[in-house]
């Protein structure tokens, strides 16, 4: 597995050895062992999300204000734009964001320490993005921030207008949301 850093500390791309012939190919999307030792995080996945999208949906900015998540994401069909953004105040890098493309084809899976947020952009036809996180989903503690924020200044790769949740519509800007300390 070989392990990319990004403009944020703590944020990874990881890509995995795939073995393709023919018949077509083999990689192992999730080895605990291989993922410690290519990028130095001892994470504990407790539940596994299946994500299934259209041409230009955007999920996010999402992450969860107390027990916050950890997240391993990976696209296994079609194409998104994913993003992080750092949600701790303290860190330094408060509200700077990162983004790479994840596909089926390019196998790109993103790391995403607890204290970030979390959004994609489908850029194919459809999109199944499948991810791990450390901790469990509660609705209670589920933020969001607007998408278009001013404030984060995210460079989608937008053509006409994204489709949106009405949660995500209605998200409020960065510094009237709930962040880290």
């Amino acid at each position: 597995m070989k392990v990319q850093t990004t403009a944020l500390e703590g944020v990874l791309i990881l890509e995995p050895k795939i073995f393709s012939d023919e018949r077509g190919l083999f990689f192992e999307s999730f080895n605990a062992r291989a993922f410690r030792e290519a990028s130095g995080v001892d994470a504990a996945f407790v539940q596994d999300n299946h994500s299934r999208s259209v041409r230009n949906v955007l999920r996010g900015i999402h992450y969860q204000a107390v027990r916050p998540q950890g997240k391993l994401v990976r696209v296994a069909c079609g194409r998104v734009f994913d993003i992080a953004v750092d949600l701790r105040r303290s860190s330094g890098q408060f509200g700077r964001w990162t983004g790479v493309e994840l596909s089926a084809d390019n196998a790109r899976q993103l790391w995403l320490p607890p204290g970030f947020g979390h959004a994609f952009l489908v850029l194919s036809d459809s999109a199944d993005v499948l991810y791990k996180t450390t901790e469990y989903w509660r609705a209670e503690h589920e933020r969001v921030i607007a998408w278009n924020d001013a404030n984060i200044s995210i460079d989608w790769p937008l053509r006409g207008n994204p489709v949106l949740s009405p949660k995500d519509a209605a998200a409020p800007s960065l510094p009237d949301a709930e962040v880290f300390d």
